[in-house]
Protein backbone atom coordinates (compact mmCIF):
# COMPACT_ATOMS: atom_id res chain seq x y z
CA UNK A 1 0.00 0.00 0.00
CA UNK A 2 3.18 2.19 -0.24
CA UNK A 3 1.76 3.86 -3.81
CA UNK A 4 -1.37 4.89 -2.05
CA UNK A 5 0.26 8.63 -1.94
CA UNK A 6 -0.23 8.96 -5.31
CA UNK A 7 -3.47 7.27 -5.77
CA UNK A 8 -5.48 10.89 -5.12
CA UNK A 9 -3.67 12.25 -8.17
CA UNK A 10 -3.87 9.01 -10.56
CA UNK A 11 -7.58 7.54 -9.37
CA UNK A 12 -8.68 11.21 -11.31
CA UNK A 13 -7.15 10.94 -14.09
CA UNK A 14 -8.22 7.53 -15.31
CA UNK A 15 -11.75 8.22 -14.18
CA UNK A 16 -11.54 10.95 -15.98
CA UNK A 17 -10.21 9.37 -19.67
CA UNK A 18 -12.62 6.65 -18.51
CA UNK A 19 -15.54 8.83 -18.40
CA UNK A 20 -14.71 10.01 -22.08
CA UNK A 21 -14.27 6.61 -23.38
CA UNK A 22 -17.91 4.52 -24.59
CA UNK A 23 -20.46 3.48 -22.90
CA UNK A 24 -19.90 6.61 -20.50
CA UNK A 25 -18.95 8.89 -23.26
CA UNK A 26 -22.44 8.19 -25.09
CA UNK A 27 -24.82 7.19 -22.27
CA UNK A 28 -25.76 10.11 -20.05
CA UNK A 29 -27.10 7.77 -17.57
CA UNK A 30 -24.19 5.64 -17.79
CA UNK A 31 -21.74 8.08 -17.14
CA UNK A 32 -23.72 9.93 -14.28
CA UNK A 33 -23.82 6.45 -12.47
CA UNK A 34 -20.08 6.13 -13.05
CA UNK A 35 -19.22 9.80 -12.25
CA UNK A 36 -20.71 9.10 -8.87
CA UNK A 37 -19.35 5.83 -8.33
CA UNK A 38 -15.79 6.89 -9.35
CA UNK A 39 -16.31 9.88 -6.36
CA UNK A 40 -17.19 7.86 -3.93
CA UNK A 41 -14.30 5.52 -4.59
CA UNK A 42 -12.17 9.07 -4.72
CA UNK A 43 -13.19 9.81 -1.27
CA UNK A 44 -12.51 6.14 0.03
CA UNK A 45 -9.21 6.65 -1.15
CA UNK A 46 -7.99 9.79 0.80
CA UNK A 47 -9.79 8.93 3.96
CA UNK A 48 -7.83 5.49 3.06
CA UNK A 49 -4.76 7.56 3.18
CA UNK A 50 -5.95 10.02 6.06
CA UNK A 51 -6.42 7.08 8.61
CA UNK A 52 -2.64 6.18 7.17
CA UNK A 53 -1.42 9.40 7.95
CA UNK A 54 -2.93 9.39 11.29
CA UNK A 55 -1.26 6.01 12.04
CA UNK A 56 1.94 6.16 10.52
CA UNK A 57 2.92 10.10 10.63
CA UNK A 58 3.71 12.01 7.33
CA UNK A 59 4.53 10.13 4.76
CA UNK A 60 7.00 11.37 1.98
CA UNK A 61 6.34 9.89 -1.41
CA UNK A 62 9.15 9.93 -4.12
CA UNK A 63 8.29 8.46 -7.84
CA UNK A 64 11.00 6.59 -9.16
CA UNK A 65 12.72 6.68 -5.73
CA UNK A 66 14.43 9.96 -7.45
CA UNK A 67 15.63 12.30 -4.20
CA UNK A 68 15.11 15.69 -3.79
CA UNK A 69 16.24 18.18 -5.83
CA UNK A 70 16.09 16.16 -8.99
CA UNK A 71 12.68 13.70 -7.95
CA UNK A 72 8.87 14.07 -8.22
CA UNK A 73 8.17 14.19 -3.93
CA UNK A 74 4.68 13.83 -3.06
CA UNK A 75 4.67 14.66 0.77
CA UNK A 76 1.37 13.73 2.47
CA UNK A 77 0.93 14.94 6.01
CA UNK A 78 -2.82 15.31 7.97
CA UNK A 79 -3.15 19.43 6.66
CA UNK A 80 -2.23 18.38 3.06
CA UNK A 81 -4.31 14.81 3.14
CA UNK A 82 -7.31 16.96 4.95
CA UNK A 83 -7.94 19.03 2.06
CA UNK A 84 -7.72 16.21 -0.56
CA UNK A 85 -10.64 14.64 1.69
CA UNK A 86 -12.47 17.86 1.62
CA UNK A 87 -12.18 18.03 -1.76
CA UNK A 88 -13.25 14.64 -2.86
CA UNK A 89 -16.23 14.94 -0.38
CA UNK A 90 -17.33 18.37 -2.20
CA UNK A 91 -17.25 16.92 -5.36
CA UNK A 92 -19.31 13.62 -4.91
CA UNK A 93 -21.52 16.08 -3.16
CA UNK A 94 -21.62 18.52 -6.64
CA UNK A 95 -21.88 15.67 -8.69
CA UNK A 96 -24.58 14.37 -7.00
CA UNK A 97 -26.19 17.36 -7.22
CA UNK A 98 -25.24 17.59 -11.47
CA UNK A 99 -27.09 14.40 -11.81
CA UNK A 100 -30.58 16.38 -11.49
CA UNK A 101 -29.87 17.67 -15.21
CA UNK A 102 -27.46 20.13 -14.42
CA UNK A 103 -24.56 18.12 -16.14
CA UNK A 104 -26.30 17.75 -19.32
CA UNK A 105 -26.47 21.66 -19.77
CA UNK A 106 -23.09 21.39 -21.53
CA UNK A 107 -20.35 18.92 -22.89
CA UNK A 108 -17.80 16.93 -20.56
CA UNK A 109 -18.90 18.20 -17.29
CA UNK A 110 -18.07 14.89 -15.27
CA UNK A 111 -14.73 14.59 -16.72
CA UNK A 112 -13.71 17.98 -16.13
CA UNK A 113 -14.64 17.57 -12.39
CA UNK A 114 -12.44 14.55 -12.09
CA UNK A 115 -9.92 16.74 -13.73
CA UNK A 116 -10.27 19.73 -11.30
CA UNK A 117 -10.44 17.33 -8.37
CA UNK A 118 -6.76 16.06 -9.81
CA UNK A 119 -5.36 19.41 -9.85
CA UNK A 120 -6.65 20.28 -6.61
CA UNK A 121 -5.32 17.01 -5.05
CA UNK A 122 -1.95 17.18 -6.36
CA UNK A 123 -1.64 20.71 -5.41
CA UNK A 124 -2.07 19.73 -1.95
CA UNK A 125 0.19 16.78 -2.34
CA UNK A 126 3.40 18.36 -4.04
CA UNK A 127 6.10 18.63 -2.02
CA UNK A 128 8.22 20.83 -5.16
CA UNK A 129 7.05 24.24 -6.23
CA UNK A 130 6.83 23.45 -9.67
CA UNK A 131 4.93 20.58 -9.56
CA UNK A 132 2.82 22.75 -7.62
CA UNK A 133 2.74 25.05 -10.86
CA UNK A 134 1.83 22.21 -13.13
CA UNK A 135 -1.43 21.23 -10.82
CA UNK A 136 -2.31 24.79 -10.55
CA UNK A 137 -2.23 24.67 -14.49
CA UNK A 138 -4.86 21.46 -14.79
CA UNK A 139 -7.29 22.88 -11.95
CA UNK A 140 -7.09 25.63 -14.00
CA UNK A 141 -7.20 24.63 -17.50
CA UNK A 142 -10.52 22.82 -16.16
CA UNK A 143 -11.57 25.70 -14.67
CA UNK A 144 -11.93 27.53 -17.73
CA UNK A 145 -14.17 24.72 -19.31
CA UNK A 146 -16.39 24.22 -16.38
CA UNK A 147 -17.36 28.47 -16.00
CA UNK A 148 -18.21 27.84 -19.70
CA UNK A 149 -20.05 24.73 -18.75
CA UNK A 150 -24.21 26.43 -20.26
CA UNK A 151 -22.82 29.63 -20.69
CA UNK A 152 -23.78 33.05 -21.70
CA UNK A 153 -23.02 36.08 -22.23
CA UNK A 154 -22.70 36.59 -18.57
CA UNK A 155 -20.86 33.73 -17.93
CA UNK A 156 -18.25 34.51 -20.72
CA UNK A 157 -17.04 38.15 -19.76
CA UNK A 158 -16.64 36.95 -16.24
CA UNK A 159 -14.56 33.74 -17.58
CA UNK A 160 -12.38 35.94 -19.54
CA UNK A 161 -11.58 37.88 -16.83
CA UNK A 162 -11.01 34.81 -15.12
CA UNK A 163 -8.34 33.04 -17.67
CA UNK A 164 -6.62 36.50 -18.06
CA UNK A 165 -5.72 37.00 -14.58
CA UNK A 166 -4.77 33.64 -14.00
CA UNK A 167 -2.51 33.59 -17.28
CA UNK A 168 -0.60 36.37 -16.00
CA UNK A 169 -0.99 34.82 -12.35
CA UNK A 170 0.94 31.60 -14.05
CA UNK A 171 3.28 33.79 -16.32
CA UNK A 172 4.63 35.37 -12.67
CA UNK A 173 4.55 32.41 -11.30
CA UNK A 174 6.85 30.68 -13.91
CA UNK A 175 8.87 34.21 -13.43
CA UNK A 176 9.35 33.33 -9.53
CA UNK A 177 10.06 29.73 -10.19
CA UNK A 178 12.74 30.44 -12.17
CA UNK A 179 14.42 33.15 -9.83
CA UNK A 180 14.57 30.87 -6.73
CA UNK A 181 15.94 27.91 -9.01
CA UNK A 182 18.49 29.98 -10.15
CA UNK A 183 20.00 31.09 -6.66
CA UNK A 184 18.83 28.24 -4.96
CA UNK A 185 19.57 25.56 -7.46
CA UNK A 186 16.36 23.16 -5.81
CA UNK A 187 12.68 23.70 -5.95
CA UNK A 188 11.59 21.09 -3.68
CA UNK A 189 10.29 22.52 -0.68
CA UNK A 190 11.85 20.73 2.21
CA UNK A 191 15.56 21.41 0.33
CA UNK A 192 14.60 25.07 -0.83
CA UNK A 193 13.75 25.40 3.24
CA UNK A 194 17.48 24.41 3.83
CA UNK A 195 19.44 26.11 1.33
CA UNK A 196 17.54 29.39 2.19
CA UNK A 197 19.06 29.90 5.31
CA UNK A 198 22.59 29.20 3.91
CA UNK A 199 22.27 32.38 1.43
CA UNK A 200 24.68 35.02 1.55
CA UNK A 201 25.40 38.81 0.13
CA UNK A 202 22.70 39.56 -3.61
CA UNK A 203 21.48 35.82 -3.26
CA UNK A 204 19.35 37.11 -0.29
CA UNK A 205 17.71 39.71 -2.51
CA UNK A 206 17.61 37.46 -5.59
CA UNK A 207 15.84 34.77 -3.01
CA UNK A 208 13.48 37.84 -1.96
CA UNK A 209 12.29 38.89 -5.38
CA UNK A 210 11.40 35.11 -5.97
CA UNK A 211 9.21 34.29 -2.81
CA UNK A 212 7.69 37.87 -3.08
CA UNK A 213 6.18 37.04 -6.44
CA UNK A 214 5.64 33.80 -5.30
CA UNK A 215 3.57 35.40 -2.96
CA UNK A 216 2.01 37.86 -5.30
CA UNK A 217 0.50 34.54 -7.50
CA UNK A 218 -0.86 32.74 -3.97
CA UNK A 219 -2.74 35.93 -3.04
CA UNK A 220 -4.36 36.04 -7.18
CA UNK A 221 -5.78 32.65 -6.04
CA UNK A 222 -6.83 33.24 -2.51
CA UNK A 223 -8.28 36.12 -3.88
CA UNK A 224 -6.63 38.79 -1.13
CA UNK A 225 -7.18 42.45 -1.70
CA UNK A 226 -6.52 44.12 -4.08
CA UNK A 227 -6.29 40.90 -6.31
CA UNK A 228 -9.79 39.73 -4.94
CA UNK A 229 -12.04 41.54 -7.87
CA UNK A 230 -12.04 38.60 -10.09
CA UNK A 231 -14.07 36.11 -7.80
CA UNK A 232 -17.62 37.87 -7.00
CA UNK A 233 -18.35 38.15 -10.66
CA UNK A 234 -16.50 35.03 -12.01
CA UNK A 235 -18.24 32.90 -8.96
CA UNK A 236 -21.57 34.70 -9.11
CA UNK A 237 -22.07 34.16 -13.22
CA UNK A 238 -20.58 30.50 -13.28
CA UNK A 239 -23.76 27.84 -12.70
CA UNK A 240 -24.33 27.50 -8.81
CA UNK A 241 -22.73 23.64 -9.05
CA UNK A 242 -19.86 25.07 -10.51
CA UNK A 243 -19.42 27.89 -8.05
CA UNK A 244 -20.02 25.34 -5.05
CA UNK A 245 -17.56 23.26 -6.61
CA UNK A 246 -14.81 26.70 -6.70
CA UNK A 247 -14.92 26.67 -2.99
CA UNK A 248 -12.37 24.74 -2.94
CA UNK A 249 -10.13 26.88 -5.28
CA UNK A 250 -9.52 29.74 -3.35
CA UNK A 251 -8.03 27.29 -0.56
CA UNK A 252 -5.26 25.94 -2.67
CA UNK A 253 -3.94 29.80 -2.58
CA UNK A 254 -4.15 29.49 1.62
CA UNK A 255 -2.77 26.18 1.51
CA UNK A 256 0.21 27.04 -0.41
CA UNK A 257 0.63 30.61 1.66
CA UNK A 258 0.59 28.43 4.70
CA UNK A 259 2.58 25.45 3.50
CA UNK A 260 5.48 27.55 1.50
CA UNK A 261 5.62 30.64 3.85
CA UNK A 262 5.84 28.00 7.08
CA UNK A 263 8.65 26.26 5.38
CA UNK A 264 10.68 28.13 3.32
CA UNK A 265 10.05 31.64 4.61
CA UNK A 266 9.13 30.62 8.49
CA UNK A 267 10.73 32.53 11.25
CA UNK A 268 14.09 30.08 11.06
CA UNK A 269 14.80 31.32 7.63
CA UNK A 270 17.21 34.09 8.61
CA UNK A 271 17.20 37.11 6.70
CA UNK A 272 14.12 35.57 5.22
CA UNK A 273 12.13 34.93 8.14
CA UNK A 274 8.84 35.69 8.18
CA UNK A 275 8.57 37.33 4.86
CA UNK A 276 5.85 39.47 3.58
CA UNK A 277 3.99 38.71 7.16
CA UNK A 278 2.66 42.07 8.01
CA UNK A 279 1.50 42.75 4.11
CA UNK A 280 -0.25 39.46 4.41
CA UNK A 281 -2.28 40.51 7.94
CA UNK A 282 -3.07 44.35 6.92
CA UNK A 283 -4.39 43.09 3.29
CA UNK A 284 -6.10 40.37 5.07
CA UNK A 285 -7.77 42.46 7.26
CA UNK A 286 -8.69 44.69 3.98
CA UNK A 287 -9.91 42.13 2.68
CA UNK A 288 -12.58 41.20 5.46
CA UNK A 289 -13.67 44.49 5.31
CA UNK A 290 -14.24 44.94 1.47
CA UNK A 291 -15.73 41.18 1.44
CA UNK A 292 -18.04 42.35 4.36
CA UNK A 293 -19.06 45.60 2.17
CA UNK A 294 -19.55 43.43 -0.81
CA UNK A 295 -22.07 41.24 0.95
CA UNK A 296 -24.13 44.33 1.82
CA UNK A 297 -24.06 45.62 -0.71
CA UNK A 298 -25.38 42.69 -2.99
CA UNK A 299 -28.69 42.26 -4.92
CA UNK A 300 -28.59 38.99 -5.86
CA UNK A 301 -28.13 35.72 -3.90
CA UNK A 302 -24.74 34.42 -5.63
CA UNK A 303 -23.24 37.58 -5.57
CA UNK A 304 -23.54 37.69 -1.91
CA UNK A 305 -22.33 34.04 -1.25
CA UNK A 306 -19.09 35.07 -3.74
CA UNK A 307 -18.08 38.17 -0.93
CA UNK A 308 -18.84 35.37 2.07
CA UNK A 309 -15.95 33.27 0.16
CA UNK A 310 -13.89 36.59 -0.04
CA UNK A 311 -14.42 36.83 3.88
CA UNK A 312 -13.04 33.70 4.67
CA UNK A 313 -10.40 33.72 2.15
CA UNK A 314 -9.59 37.37 4.53
CA UNK A 315 -9.91 35.23 7.47
CA UNK A 316 -7.58 32.46 6.47
CA UNK A 317 -5.15 34.39 5.28
CA UNK A 318 -4.75 36.62 8.42
CA UNK A 319 -4.31 33.69 10.32
CA UNK A 320 -1.95 32.21 8.59
CA UNK A 321 0.28 35.61 8.48
CA UNK A 322 0.61 34.86 12.13
CA UNK A 323 2.72 31.75 11.56
CA UNK A 324 1.97 30.25 14.65
CA UNK A 325 0.40 27.06 15.41
CA UNK A 326 -2.77 28.11 17.10
CA UNK A 327 -3.58 30.19 14.71
CA UNK A 328 -3.11 27.33 11.94
CA UNK A 329 -5.10 24.93 13.95
CA UNK A 330 -8.17 27.34 13.93
CA UNK A 331 -7.79 27.90 10.50
CA UNK A 332 -8.09 24.31 9.53
CA UNK A 333 -11.09 23.94 11.63
CA UNK A 334 -12.79 26.92 9.42
CA UNK A 335 -11.24 26.51 6.38
CA UNK A 336 -13.25 23.17 6.43
CA UNK A 337 -16.08 24.81 8.07
CA UNK A 338 -16.28 27.43 5.52
CA UNK A 339 -15.64 25.87 2.24
CA UNK A 340 -18.86 23.27 3.08
CA UNK A 341 -21.54 25.92 4.10
CA UNK A 342 -20.52 28.18 1.14
CA UNK A 343 -20.84 24.65 -1.20
CA UNK A 344 -24.16 24.03 0.27
CA UNK A 345 -25.12 28.21 -0.01
CA UNK A 346 -24.59 28.00 -3.39
CA UNK A 347 -26.47 24.95 -4.42
CA UNK A 348 -29.27 26.14 -2.17
CA UNK A 349 -29.46 29.62 -3.65
CA UNK A 350 -29.92 27.61 -7.39
CA UNK A 351 -32.87 25.43 -5.75
CA UNK A 352 -34.36 29.07 -4.59
CA UNK A 353 -33.67 30.43 -8.05
CA UNK A 354 -35.49 27.87 -10.11
CA UNK A 355 -38.43 28.02 -7.74
CA UNK A 356 -39.35 31.70 -8.11
CA UNK A 357 -39.33 32.32 -11.89
CA UNK A 358 -37.83 35.86 -13.69
CA UNK A 359 -37.10 37.45 -10.12
CA UNK A 360 -34.40 34.05 -9.78
CA UNK A 361 -32.10 35.09 -6.58
CA UNK A 362 -32.28 38.55 -6.96
CA UNK A 363 -32.93 39.99 -3.32
CA UNK A 364 -35.96 41.15 -4.08
CA UNK A 365 -39.75 40.75 -3.55
CA UNK A 366 -41.28 38.25 -6.06
CA UNK A 367 -42.99 34.96 -6.25
CA UNK A 368 -42.79 32.61 -3.13
CA UNK A 369 -40.30 29.37 -3.18
CA UNK A 370 -42.41 26.23 -3.53
CA UNK A 371 -40.58 24.17 -1.23
CA UNK A 372 -39.91 27.39 1.19
CA UNK A 373 -39.53 25.18 4.36
CA UNK A 374 -38.16 22.82 2.83
CA UNK A 375 -35.24 25.03 1.17
CA UNK A 376 -35.51 27.94 3.90
CA UNK A 377 -34.27 25.70 6.34
CA UNK A 378 -31.10 24.03 4.79
CA UNK A 379 -30.41 27.93 3.89
CA UNK A 380 -31.05 29.32 7.20
CA UNK A 381 -28.95 26.64 9.12
CA UNK A 382 -25.81 27.39 6.40
CA UNK A 383 -26.46 31.14 6.48
CA UNK A 384 -25.65 31.25 10.56
CA UNK A 385 -23.06 29.00 10.47
CA UNK A 386 -20.94 30.84 7.70
CA UNK A 387 -21.46 34.14 10.03
CA UNK A 388 -20.49 32.68 13.35
CA UNK A 389 -23.67 31.86 15.44
CA UNK A 390 -24.21 29.13 18.23
CA UNK A 391 -24.93 26.60 18.48
CA UNK A 392 -23.18 25.98 14.99
CA UNK A 393 -19.43 25.35 13.65
CA UNK A 394 -18.96 29.05 12.44
CA UNK A 395 -19.44 29.89 16.29
CA UNK A 396 -16.41 27.20 17.59
CA UNK A 397 -14.21 28.40 14.73
CA UNK A 398 -15.08 32.04 15.64
CA UNK A 399 -14.30 31.38 19.41
CA UNK A 400 -10.77 29.93 18.31
CA UNK A 401 -9.91 32.10 16.04
CA UNK A 402 -10.49 35.15 18.62
CA UNK A 403 -8.32 32.90 21.26
CA UNK A 404 -5.90 32.08 18.32
CA UNK A 405 -5.69 36.23 17.86
CA UNK A 406 -5.64 37.12 21.84
CA UNK A 407 -2.74 34.56 22.01
CA UNK A 408 -0.55 36.65 20.04
CA UNK A 409 -1.65 39.95 21.42
CA UNK A 410 -3.05 40.60 17.41
CA UNK A 411 -6.32 40.81 19.46
CA UNK A 412 -6.46 45.41 19.17
CA UNK A 413 -6.73 45.50 15.65
CA UNK A 414 -8.34 42.38 14.62
CA UNK A 415 -11.35 41.51 17.01
CA UNK A 416 -13.28 45.05 16.23
CA UNK A 417 -12.47 44.46 12.24
CA UNK A 418 -13.69 40.69 12.55
CA UNK A 419 -16.68 41.47 15.32
CA UNK A 420 -18.08 44.05 13.36
CA UNK A 421 -17.90 42.00 10.18
CA UNK A 422 -19.74 38.99 11.36
CA UNK A 423 -22.37 41.64 12.58
CA UNK A 424 -22.65 43.06 9.69
CA UNK A 425 -22.96 39.60 7.84
CA UNK A 426 -25.46 38.60 10.16
CA UNK A 427 -27.76 41.62 9.29
CA UNK A 428 -26.81 41.19 5.24
CA UNK A 429 -27.58 37.06 5.35
CA UNK A 430 -30.78 37.57 7.70
CA UNK A 431 -31.81 40.60 5.24
CA UNK A 432 -31.64 38.63 2.20
CA UNK A 433 -33.11 35.47 4.00
CA UNK A 434 -36.33 36.99 5.05
CA UNK A 435 -36.74 39.02 1.93
CA UNK A 436 -36.67 35.74 -0.35
CA UNK A 437 -38.79 33.96 1.59
CA UNK A 438 -41.17 35.93 4.03
CA UNK A 439 -41.92 39.22 1.41
CA UNK A 440 -43.42 37.57 -1.38
CA UNK A 441 -46.53 38.40 -4.05
CA UNK A 442 -48.10 34.47 -4.59
CA UNK A 443 -50.50 34.27 -7.47
CA UNK A 444 -52.04 30.92 -8.23
CA UNK A 445 -50.30 31.27 -12.05
CA UNK A 446 -47.16 30.67 -9.98
CA UNK A 447 -48.19 27.97 -8.03
CA UNK A 448 -49.44 26.03 -11.26
CA UNK A 449 -46.10 26.26 -13.46
CA UNK A 450 -43.24 25.35 -11.27
CA UNK A 451 -41.63 22.09 -10.88
CA UNK A 452 -40.15 20.79 -7.09
CA UNK A 453 -36.37 20.24 -6.55
CA UNK A 454 -35.22 17.07 -7.96
CA UNK A 455 -34.42 15.11 -5.15
CA UNK A 456 -30.85 14.39 -5.55
CA UNK A 457 -30.45 18.24 -4.90
CA UNK A 458 -31.90 17.87 -1.88
CA UNK A 459 -29.90 15.67 -0.64
CA UNK A 460 -26.53 17.32 -1.95
CA UNK A 461 -27.82 20.16 -0.14
CA UNK A 462 -28.57 18.44 2.81
CA UNK A 463 -25.33 16.44 3.06
CA UNK A 464 -23.28 19.75 2.92
CA UNK A 465 -25.66 21.62 5.39
CA UNK A 466 -25.62 18.68 8.08
CA UNK A 467 -21.63 18.75 8.23
CA UNK A 468 -21.98 22.22 10.12
CA UNK A 469 -23.77 20.48 13.38
CA UNK A 470 -21.42 17.45 12.83
CA UNK A 471 -18.45 19.45 13.24
CA UNK A 472 -20.01 20.53 16.95
CA UNK A 473 -20.84 17.48 18.25
CA UNK A 474 -17.44 15.81 17.18
CA UNK A 475 -15.68 19.38 18.15
CA UNK A 476 -13.21 17.42 20.61
CA UNK A 477 -12.07 15.08 18.34
CA UNK A 478 -12.24 17.55 15.73
CA UNK A 479 -10.32 20.42 17.55
CA UNK A 480 -7.65 17.40 18.71
CA UNK A 481 -7.35 16.72 14.89
CA UNK A 482 -6.08 20.26 13.70
CA UNK A 483 -3.64 20.69 16.48
CA UNK A 484 -2.23 17.35 15.46
CA UNK A 485 -2.31 18.91 12.10
CA UNK A 486 -1.03 22.06 12.69
CA UNK A 487 1.47 20.85 14.75
CA UNK A 488 2.96 18.93 11.55
CA UNK A 489 3.35 21.95 9.99
CA UNK A 490 4.77 24.36 12.57
CA UNK A 491 7.77 21.98 14.63
CA UNK A 492 10.25 19.86 12.38
CA UNK A 493 8.70 16.17 12.45
CA UNK A 494 9.71 12.75 12.23
CA UNK A 495 9.02 11.78 8.58
CA UNK A 496 7.66 8.12 7.97
CA UNK A 497 9.74 8.31 4.55
CA UNK A 498 7.20 5.39 1.80
CA UNK A 499 9.62 5.67 -1.57
CA UNK A 500 9.02 3.64 -4.55
CA UNK A 501 8.10 4.09 -8.34
CA UNK A 502 5.05 3.96 -10.30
Amino acid sequence: MQHIVAFPILFPLFSALLLLLPPCGKNIKVRRIASVSFSIIALAINLSLLVQVCNLGTLTYAIGNWQAPFGIVLHADLFAVTLTSLAAFLTLCCVLFSCAGDDARGSFFHPLVQFLLMGVSGAFLTGDLFNLFVFFEVLLIASYSLLMHAADKHNTRGALHYVILNLVGSAVFLIALGTIYGVIGSLNIQDVAVRITQLADDDIYLAMIGGSLLLIVFALKAALLPLHMWLPNTYSNAMPVVAALFAIMTKVGIYSIIRVYNSIFSADSGPLGAMGQNILWYAALATIVVGTMGVLASKDMRKLVANLIVVSAGTLIALASMQQMQATAAAIYYLIHSTLVCAALFLCVDLIASQRGKVADRITTGRPVKQGLLIGLVFFVSALAVVGMPPLSGFIGKIWILKATYQQGEYALFWPVYLVSSLLLLVGVTRAGSIVFWQNTPTDADKMDVKPAHRAKIYAVYILAAVSPLMVIFAKPISDFCLQAAMQIHPVTTVAPLTGGL
